[in-house]
């Protein structure tokens, strides 16, 4: 399947609606029916200002934090419509890939505790 790779990139202190930017990306995109995002904190990194972001232990409200997408065309436009309708301004990257699954579904845990007995 073609998609998108989509990374957000912010700071742990950022935030918007009383949430952190990051947790608030990722509940959007649960609550958009999205196939999934993960929410990664970096130890380190800068910006376009050039300002340094740490995970030191004075600074740790100033983490990078990604939030990572991999979603169709049409939810990409949906997410990015959505996001643009808020008043946030956060950078991003969008990138095309090719997304599946390999091997077999894992059984829920109702079916594995069955199949235990």
């Amino acid at each position: 399947m073609k998609g998108y790779m989509v990374v957000f990139f912010t700071q742990q202190n950022r935030r918007y609606q009383g949430k952190m930017l990051g947790e608030w990306i990722v509940d959007v995109a649960k609550e958009m029916g999205l196939r999934g995002a993960t929410l990664c904190t970096g130890i380190e990194g800068f910006g376009h200002t050039g300002k340094l972001h740490s995970s030191h232990f004075f600074e740790l409200a100033d983490q990078p934090t990604e939030i990572r997408l991999a979603i169709t065309e049409e939810e990409s436009e949906r997410l990015f419509n959505r996001l643009d309708c808020e008043e946030i301004s956060v950078f991003f990257t969008k990138t095309p890939i090719e997304m599946g699954t390999l091997g077999k579904t894992p059984p829920s845990d109702t079916q594995s505790k069955t199949s235990e007995l």
